[in-house]
């Protein structure tokens, strides 16, 4: 979630692959021997995954990309990997095969906050090692119906933001999805700021009762709201 200076390539998922990292609006492989452990965990980090599993060349196949020329030097404690250290690569014997690949766990990311349950509250991404408010102008049903697929709670019942603003120092991003994404992590950050309203989503998950709420104006967030309940068959009344 959330870097457009790496990736992972051709894995089981998005915390899993080759690895290739754009340089000069450029996409290029990393030739295995240029590339280690620490170097690794940076990258999980920077992608908002959990912890570096394995790391090792040729697993994830390979394509015409060039290699970059340089060697990364990183502590394992950096957030991004262009913010690495790095050497002039010396000639390596970087041929076909020998881009590196690797693969991190992948993290639970996203949660929901000071609601009644694990399926409603306010939005927050597990981001660089700190959870972090979502935020935003606008937060809809669209959003919303990713991050309650992700949680498996259901269907989306309610998308809004909040009425307080955040002020928080924490990096929070405005994302735009399809809703066709399975994770919150492939949707796209619009921006990236400190300020914002919170996003907050209520599931359908486990409730007895489901609240939909309606945004009148765009001025104002006044709501409308139906009380629905569901009973033991399943059939809603109202």
């Amino acid at each position: 979630m959330f870097s457009d200076s790496v990736r992972l390539v051709d894995g089981a998922g998005l915390c899993s692959g080759r690895v290739e990292v754009k340089s000069h609006q450029s996409w290029t492989r990393v030739c295995e021997a240029d590339f280690d452990w620490q170097d690794a965990e940076v990258v999980c980090r920077e992608l908002n995954c959990g912890t570096l599993l394995t790391l090792q060349g040729a697993l994830f196949g390979d394509r015409k990309l060039p290699f970059g020329t340089k060697e990364f030097q990183c502590k394992g404690t950096e957030n991004r990997l262009l913010t690495c250290r790095t050497s002039a690569r010396e000639k390596h014997a970087c041929t076909r095969g020998k881009a590196a690949g690797l693969t991190c766990s992948e993290p639970h990311e996203v949660r929901l906050v000071g609601g009644s349950s694990r399926c409603d509250g306010t939005v927050e991404v597990f981001l660089s090692g700190k959870w972090r408010n979502v935020t935003g102008l606008r937060w809809e049903k669209t959003e919303a119906t990713v991050v309650c697929r992700q949680l498996d709670c259901g269907s989306a019942v309610v998308a809004t933001i909040g009425l307080k603003a955040t002020n928080k120092t924490a990096q929070v991003a405005w994302i735009k999805c399809k809703q066709s994404e399975s994770l919150l992590r492939e949707c796209t950050v619009l921006r990236v700021s400190s300020v914002g309203f919170d996003a907050e989503v209520t599931c359908s998950g486990n409730f007895a009762q489901l609240v939909r709420c309606e945004k009148i104006l765009d001025s104002e967030l006044f709501t409308v709201m139906v009380i629905e309940t569901r009973d033991q068959a399943g059939d809603i009344s109202i």
